[in-house]
């Protein structure tokens, strides 16, 4: 090697040697901060909870506290559908498969949540249907489950963010009431007109709530805002499910038990990434649920949550570094069990995969701007946190990517357990830890 070869490659190796010694002395900068904070942190000592801090750029993990523990990550595993469900799903989703059968077209449901849905309205399963000069019949069957998922709370069967699972989903598997300036309000489908019943009795807010069996809808006796909305899950079975096809497509829809034949053909329907989106930015339990169970429709004739999560785990997820239990796609069951460590290690999965951070962070709930986390960090245009919430009573999580001033990238899994302080304090505590690793590295 000449003089001038030498003097070059010393010269990189001093300049590498300076780089990772200062990316070093940052990250156990981080580490004593945070070190810190925790322990003088009045809100955490009454908490259970893990944090583990990534460095995206080193892949290294630069802080833990107690990220091996298992959490009840709520929200938080809809991180893991949505790895899935990129990973499974192609660009278009599937949403319908059918057979035409000498004057007959008979179709079976997917699992596509997005069929008429409050946001997305996709309305491919519709014209297609509309379309046909066929006698229309609709096969069930498919779906190998439950109406909700392994433990979730059986008195949140009236709450929206609680529907129920089914391969034909319509418009949210809600009902939707809204109110009007006349004091009175307005249903749709429009088919449950009838299920609704005036309760006798004075009360002085209006409420609805279904009989926990079947669709009587009993509202009270007062007059809704002008303002008032409210989505109510509808109790399904075949014949609702008929009931609501005749009525949107304006034509009689017969009802056949056929196993779908493995030749069936597809529609194609909504596109899988504002599908995701939508899942993501409101935390929507119900699309979800059935995002797992259109992933299921991908490697088998029945569609089933535990296939699909079996399916995951043995081949996408096996990197994960301790072994989940994962009972469902929404996170509404406590028997969902993640330590800080796998969150990290999906949140890193996920950035790889869609190898795009713009496109990404557009997806996700971002600080002060968009989705669960907007109210959360202090409005602006600029967010520098992308991370999904996960809440249920004593349970609050925050997960996912924080940028710094200096353009590093962290990721971060914060979760926190079996509290009896309120949410709002939890979050104040994730949030003043977040802003500190963005304001100082």
């Amino acid at each position: 090697m000449s003089p001038k070869s030498q003097k070059k490659a010393t010269l990189y190796f001093l300049c590498l040697f300076i780089f990772l010694g200062a990316s070093c002395g940052i990250n156990k900068k981080i580490s004593h901060k945070l070190s810190k904070e925790f322990k003088t942190s009045a809100v955490l000592k009454n908490t259970a909870f893990g944090f583990a801090l990534y460095d995206l750029q080193d892949e290294k993990m630069i802080f833990e506290k107690d990220a091996s523990k298992y959490f009840v990550p709520a929200s938080n595993t809809k991180l893991f559908t949505f790895y899935t469900v990129l990973k499974m799903l192609p660009q278009k989703i599937a949403a319908l498969r059918y057979e035409e059968r000498n004057d007959s077209l008979i179709f079976w449901g997917t699992g596509d949540p997005s069929f008429l849905q409050t946001e997305l309205k996709d309305r491919s399963a519709l014209n297609f249907l509309k379309a046909s000069n066929k006698k229309l019949f609709f096969s069930p069957g498919r779906y190998v489950g439950n109406k909700f998922g392994p433990g979730w709370a059986w008195d949140d069967y009236n709450d929206y963010f609680q529907a129920e699972i089914s391969e034909l989903p319509i418009m949210d598997n809600t009902v939707q009431v809204t109110g009007n300036s006349e004091g009175s309000f307005s249903i749709s489908p429009k088919t449950f007109t009838s299920c609704f019943i005036k309760d006798s009795a004075n009360s002085n807010n209006f409420f609805v709530k279904r009989d926990l069996l079947k669709n009587e809808f009993h509202y009270s006796n007062s007059a809704p805002a002008a303002n008032y909305q409210e989505r109510i899950p509808y109790s399904l079975n075949s014949q609702t499910t008929l009931n609501l096809l005749a009525d949107t497509l304006h034509a009689f829809v017969g009802l056949v038990n056929i196993p779908m034949p493995k030749n069936a053909k597809t529609i194609l329907g909504a596109d899988r990434d504002a599908v995701l989106t939508e899942m993501l930015l409101p935390s929507d339990n119900f699309i979800a649920e059935q995002l797992i169970l259109l992933c299921s429709n991908q490697i088998s004739d029945t569609l089933q949550t535990k296939k699909t999560i079996d399916y995951a785990l043995n081949t996408y997820l096996k990197t994960l570094p301790d072994k989940p239990n994962w009972v469902d796609g929404s996170g509404l069951s406590r028997m969902n069990l993640f330590t800080p460590r796998d969150i990290i290690k999906i949140l890193e999965l996920i950035y790889k995969e869609v190898n795009n951070p713009s496109k990404l962070f557009a997806m996700l709930p971002a600080g002060g701007k968009a989705g669960t986390i907007k109210y959360a960090y202090p409005k602006t245009d600029n967010p520098f946190v992308f991370a999904k919430t996960g809440t249920l009573t004593g349970v609050h999580n925050q997960s996912g990517y924080v940028i710094t001033k200096k353009g590093k990238t962290y990721l971060f899994s914060f979760m926190n357990n079996n509290f009896v302080d309120s949410t709002s304090a939890i979050r104040a505590e994730i949030v003043k830890t977040i802003t500190l690793i963005h304001n100082n590295f």
